[in-house]
């Protein structure tokens, strides 16, 4: 009887704290105004290389600023040059899977 109650609690309380836990998958965005630089052509500034991090999706106007130097693969990885950094994606969702110095 006990058992059948302390477990149903707990499975209340994971259903409910579950949702807490969820990756937040929504791309992120450069602010306003370097989105408005680079829209002219400007280069971003050297600190935006440290918000580069794996699992994050890179934003559109940078991949588009950045050089391939790996083509497309098998696995559907592209490697890119963002001002001297390579960074490997998935070339679909531009999903950041490594880094390279």
């Amino acid at each position: 009887m006990y058992l059948k109650y302390f477990l149903s609690v707990i499975l209340t309380i994971g259903l409910i704290i579950s949702p807490l836990y969820a990756k937040d998958d929504k791309p992120k965005k450069l602010p306003p105004g370097l989105q408005k630089n680079l829209d002219k052509g400007k280069p971003l500034p050297p600190g935006w290389q440290k918000k580069l991090i794996v699992g994050d999706r890179l934003d559109r106007s940078i991949y588009q600023q950045g050089d391939i130097v790996v083509p497309l693969d098998s696995k559907g990885l592209v490697t890119v040059r963002l001002e001297g950094k390579l960074v490997r994606l998935v070339k679909a969702t531009r999903e950041i899977v490594e880094i390279l110095e």
